[in-house]
């Protein structure tokens, strides 16, 4: 079975940009920071000499990586926040805690779910959390720091997928809302008419407890054996034996932020491994 299991992030493993703007003056605000692709975005980019505002609704979560940015001696640089995606106030809290901490110049809207259950008995409070999380939170943080954004010639940066250009059955939330994120990627990116720069990242499955938590589920639906469902649905499209490392991802997310993604504005940056544009 494809190993699932990541090591610790070490410092030497952390890409550091040559970038004149990621200095701790500047804020980068990190969703989902808790695990994961968040929690591995919020350490590279503290790495990078940013400050960041790691947020999450996960505290005991948010207490570890801090102790991993600890570690990798830039404890002082990861403020963690707990806070409620769902919740209105605790959005607008998140724009407030991040300004007091600096200029706000990147925004990271990483935080994610997931829920398997075909279409016809997909449960509607599933179906709305997913929504607001991943859809609606982004949107409300972009509008709550678009001052700051706009006067920090600042970017945001969402988490898609492969599902926000193809999909697959049993995720219908999932799907929609990944969909939605592109959308909304290319919105900021008309509206922030040069000023404020956004971009997607889109991946195929990535090391993380989102992907290997729904693993049982997926086997129980398809009626597969949990290998099967790594080998067979996961990566049977993609031209690749392993996954992605949610380090891997952080990284692409500070390309798009530094100046070597000046001209990436609206776009996503599909890293699937061939998973939907190749066949056999």
């Amino acid at each position: 079975m494809t190993e699932l299991s990541v090591e610790p992030i070490e410092r030497e493993a952390i890409h550091e940009f040559d970038d004149d703007r990621f200095t701790r003056e500047r804020v980068c605000v990190v969703t989902g920071a808790a695990s994961g692709i968040g929690r591995a975005l919020a350490l590279a980019a503290a790495v990078n000499g940013l400050t960041v505002l790691a947020t999450d609704v996960d505290e005991d979560g948010l207490a570890e990586t801090h102790s991993h940015a600890a570690r990798l001696e830039v404890g002082d640089a990861v403020e963690p926040f707990v806070a409620d995606l769902t919740d209105d106030d605790d959005l607008e809290s998140i724009a407030v805690a991040a300004r007091d901490l600096g200029d706000v110049t990147f925004l990271a809207n990483v935080a994610g779910l997931q829920h398997v259950a075909p279409l016809e008995s997909f449960p509607l409070e599933a179906y709305d959390r997913l929504q607001r999380v991943m859809v609606r939170a982004p949107f409300v943080l972009s509008r709550h720091c678009w001052p700051n954004l706009e006067a920090t010639d600042g970017c945001v940066g969402n988490m898609a997928s492969v599902h926000g250009h193809y999909v697959t059955s049993g995720k219908v939330a999932y799907n929609v809302a990944k969909f939605a994120v592109r959308g909304l990627t290319q919105s900021i990116a008309a509206e922030g008419d040069g000023a404020v720069r956004s971009f997607s990242v889109s991946t195929g499955y990535v090391k993380t407890p989102l992907v290997t938590d729904q693993i049982p589920e997926t086997a129980a639906q398809r009626g597969l054996e949990v290998d099967e469902v790594v080998e067979d649905v996961m990566l049977g499209q993609a031209r690749t034996d392993d996954m992605m490392t949610p380090l891997e991802v952080a990284h692409q997310f500070l390309f798009g932020f530094s100046d070597l993604g000046a001209h990436l504005n609206g776009g996503d940056l599909l890293l699937d491994d061939g998973m939907t544009l190749t066949y056999d």
